[in-house]
């Protein structure tokens, strides 16, 4: 091993190759057993493969941990990990909780695991980074902190009781949207609804886009209606709408009228579209310039961190006002294009003359065909007054063609019958069964 001691909480996201070279997947959690009085064992890692599908990996498969990667004998039981009786995931479960020291000197809070290799290759729990109570009434004192041994401490909580929504939260901090996803939904649910109710607004929002329709609902139906109307004000206008039409439409209502004025109004105007249609599939927050705006402007404004890239694939032109509905579209600007002009260049100059819009009652079908055939990554919506009101990007489209559960889905035939849609999709020959993501229309 290149590393004896391993602190779990450094784990979380690193990366495990093969022996080729060739990555396998990352580590999203330590699993270990209770003994009657030794330390914890660690029996293998739970680690995420291509696919969001989680499987166990012996200890024993590792060959090396260190310098932020971990590299297995390349032997790996793909079936999907299924936590058994008497195991616990230390980031999951055991970071956060409450123990008392032996001495009587008190409690203390797990903030890190630190795991050991014996001579012999067997891993264990090591020492416990641990921090007590803070003392005094400042905001910003914070309690001390120690290294002890797991005999040094006792568990205040009993085994299996879940730990702070803070700690997992904080472990987590730099997940992606998508990750963050899963690994809620991996969480048994009271636990999932109480970590999902202490992560900020902007958070969680980003964490219910990327889940399933009924994952979101079961989530929001937690939360009481002015924290609800929060989140879904950080929610892309398409997503919030997706997940209002879900609801019964009495509470739907409620959350709307507790919602930002501007936030409600798009999604209101995107639930009168019917779901299968390019008005259904929109967003309302494409970029959109006039046509005097520079190439340096455009540059700038595709740059923003929290652009979504098919937004930012190419920039919208309209006669004022430059709010959907504008005035008169005018044409899109492709940022490819745009690099290859002077940064003083009028983008007014640069449209894609071939490039024409569809109207919002566009089937799903032609938007997807349209895609595919000119190799778009989004197409402008127009009304009938050739006004802008939104763009359809392609993961709103692909979205929409695969099933509800397309994000826990696992196994060879999925992923061949994916690939054939795929492949139907390019083609333009692909069918719209019914039964599909149901959308945001309320008729």
């Amino acid at each position: 091993m290149s590393a004896t001691r391993v602190f779990v909480a450094r784990l979380a996201g690193c990366t495990v190759f093969d022996p080729a070279g060739d990555r396998v997947g990352k580590v999203r959690d330590v699993l270990v057993v209770y003994r009657k009085s030794d330390p914890p064992r660690v029996v293998g890692l739970i680690v995420e493969i291509p696919g969001k599908r989680r499987v166990f990996v012996s200890i024993n498969r590792v060959t090396s941990i260190g310098s932020g990667q971990i590299i297995t004998t390349g032997l790996i039981n793909v079936r999907r990990f299924e936590q058994r009786g008497g195991e616990v995931r230390v980031i999951a479960e055991l970071l956060g909780r409450k123990m008392l020291f032996n001495d009587g000197s008190g409690e203390a809070t797990i903030e890190d695991v630190a795991i050991e290799a014996s001579p012999q290759g067997d891993w264990a729990v090591s020492q416990l980074f641990v921090r007590r109570p803070k003392v005094g009434g400042s905001p910003f004192a914070k309690g001390t902190t120690a290294f002890v041994t797991w005999n040094e401490v006792r568990e205040k909580t009993t085994a299996g009781e879940a730990q702070s929504a803070e700690q997992l939260i904080a472990t987590y901090s730099e997940l992606k949207p998508a990750d963050l996803a899963n690994t809620l939904l991996d969480l048994p649910q009271e636990r999932m609804f109480e970590v999902a109710g202490e992560l900020s607004d902007d958070r969680l929002a980003d964490a219910l886009e990327e889940m399933p329709e009924h994952e979101q609902v079961s989530i929001l139906t937690t939360l009481g209606d002015a924290r609800a109307a929060d989140v879904l004000d950080h929610m892309q206008p398409d997503d919030a709408a997706d997940l209002i039409a879900q609801l019964p439409e009495e509470r739907g209502e409620q959350l709307l009228d507790l919602m930002e004025p501007e936030e409600a109004e798009d999604v209101r105007f995107l639930l009168s579209y019917a779901p299968d249609t390019a008005g259904g599939l929109m967003t309302t927050e494409p970029i959109i310039v006039s046509a005097d705006a520079t190439v340096a402007e455009g540059l700038a404004l595709i740059r923003r961190h929290d652009l979504a890239p098919a937004l930012g694939a190419a920039i919208c032109v309209t006669l004022p006002p430059y709010e959907p509905p504008t005035g008169r579209f005018l044409g899109m600007v492709h940022f490819q294009r745009m690099l290859r002009y002077p940064p003083h260049e009028r983008l007014g100059t640069l449209l894609d003359a071939g490039l024409e819009p569809v109207t919002a009652d566009t089937s799903a079908a032609e938007v997807s065909r349209i895609l595919a055939s000119y190799d778009l990554v989004s197409v402008p919506v127009v009304d009938e007054n050739h006004r802008l009101v939104g763009v359809v990007t392609i993961d709103d489209v692909l979205d929409y063609l695969l099933p509800d559960d397309w994000r826990s889905r696992d196994g060879n035939d999925d992923v061949q019958r994916r690939a054939a849609e795929r492949t139907q999709l390019m083609t333009g020959s692909i069918q719209l069964p019914g039964g599909r993501r149901s959308g945001h229309g309320k008729g």
